[in-house]
């Protein structure tokens, strides 16, 4: 399992040469990896800064990728986040989950991202011609994350 926090841009290809490395029974690896978009909420966006909170950032990445293996059948997981300042169409995210079979990579992959976007201990602020801001999580996000909730 690899969880990077990183400034500089990662080489999707190359992480999945590494995340494949050794592992003969793989059947399928989903990947997802998330830009830095033009425009949010009606706004044009012209760049994103990114803060997390070193140490736990890192800690709440294992643990949900913990939580992923207990559920499906994971064989291997890189999550690769960026921090710091980026421009429209960087790279800011890459889940890869790899496992035996495709609906075990593709849960898994979701249920991480779904964590990555209302939980983690990342902030974003988009800067745009009024100024920047900080961004909230969406309420659909967080409607999203409860599907994944062990109900009692």
């Amino acid at each position: 399992m690899k969880i990077s926090i990183q400034t500089e841009d990662f080489d999707v290809s190359q992480e999945l040469k590494i995340l494949s490395a050794n592992h003969s029974q793989i059947g399928g690896i989903n990947i997802f990896v998330g830009t830095v978009r033009d425009n949010h909420q009606g706004d044009a966006i012209s760049a994103m800064s990114l803060e997390h909170y070193p140490g736990m950032t890192e800690k709440s990445l294992e643990d949900i990728l913990e939580q992923a293996k207990k559920r499906w059948d994971v064989l291997n997981a890189t999550v690769i986040h960026r921090v710091g300042d980026l421009k429209v169409g960087d790279q800011i995210v890459l889940v890869a989950i790899a496992s035996t079979h495709r609906g075990d990579a593709f849960a898994a992959c979701e249920f991480v991202m779904d964590y990555l976007k209302t939980s983690a201990p990342f902030w974003k602020k988009e800067h745009t011609a009024d100024g920047a801001r900080w961004v909230d999580a969406r309420t659909s996000d967080d409607e999203r994350l409860k599907k994944w909730q062990v109900k009692d």
